[in-house]
């Protein structure tokens, strides 16, 4: 069973940048998507970005595009997050996941598709 581990995560000021990374263990890693996800207090689990399993696709949320890029390396098994021109509405709780079902290595899943679940990195960008 593939488990994920966060890192990365912290304070910075509004426009500044921070890089989060997911490392995983458990299963071939380039066999499946990778899926960034945040919460911000008192809101629900919103996903941000996601990338195939071969790197090649990758979708984000409109409000993040042009600031963040999600991006892997799947010989270090390992997926990132960079997030540049942060502002106070991206303080949140971030999590990475998989989906447990291996898709076409070229594929986004829905979000749906995504149930495993790191334990989540704080982001907190004040004004």
């Amino acid at each position: 069973q593939v488990q994920l581990v966060e890192s990365g995560g912290g304070w910075v000021q509004a426009g500044g940048s921070l890089r989060l990374s997911c490392t995983a263990s458990g299963r071939t890693f380039s066999s499946y998507a990778m899926a960034w996800f945040r919460q911000a207090p008192g809101k629900d689990r919103e996903f941000v970005a996601a990338i195939s399993g071969s790197g090649t696709n990758t979708g984000y949320i409109d409000s993040v595009k042009g600031r963040f890029t999600i991006s892997r390396d799947n010989a270090k098994n390992t997926a990132f997050l960079q997030m540049n021109n942060l502002n106070p509405e991206d303080t949140a709780v971030y999590y990475c996941a998989a989906p447990r079902v291996i898709y076409n290595v070229k594929s986004l899943p829905p979000s749906s598709a995504y149930n495993v679940w790191g334990q989540g990195t704080q982001v907190t960008v004040s004004s």
